[in-house]
């Protein structure tokens, strides 16, 4: 099975692809779609929607996860990455695809089994999990690993409810 994970975001989206059998998992591709600090923000948002489209089309995922937004101070960060993540959300959903979503401390558990580890903690995780020689850098593409393993240790019946409903 292969599982995107997507980190949101407008500035960096940080995605996974990991292949599972639920026993062994290994990184396919990892990374960022980037767009522009000077480009108006509808460009930015297309960017986003045609480089999840193509991720789509280049690795055919069975099932595509995401991290949910926790925003509790900066409003404005919120509703432009709340933007950028339903951009990415609508390009799956053409696809058909099911779509998962996971808090930050439900994909900490999952990776590290601890859901308050830090950012060094669950980075090191990753790399061990998928037999990694180094970190996978950005963060962003780091954080979208960890979205897609979350995933892949959830499935079964227990991932139904995590679907976007």
């Amino acid at each position: 099975m292969v599982i995107l994970g997507i980190d949101p975001g407008y500035a960096l989206l940080g995605y996974g692809i990991v292949e599972t059998d639920t026993v062994n998992s290994k990184a396919i591709d990892y990374g960022v779609i980037e767009t522009n600090v000077g480009e108006p923000f509808p460009e930015r948002l297309e960017r986003l929607y045609l480089g999840m489209r193509q991720l789509i089309e280049l690795y055919k995922p069975d099932k595509i996860a995401f991290e949910e937004l926790f925003f509790a101070k900066n409003t404005k960060t919120a509703l432009l990455v709340g933007a950028a993540r339903g951009v990415a959300i609508l390009a799956a959903q053409r696809c058909s695809k099911p779509l998962y979503e996971y808090t930050p401390m439900q994909i900490k558990l999952a990776v590290t089994g601890n859901g308050h580890a830090d950012k060094t903690q669950v980075q090191e995780m990753i790399r061990l999990l998928l037999r990694l020689k180094k970190i996978p850098k950005p963060d962003d593409a780091a954080d979208a690993l960890a979205v897609a393993l979350c995933h892949a240790n959830t499935m079964g019946p227990a991932a139904q409810e995590f679907l976007i409903q």
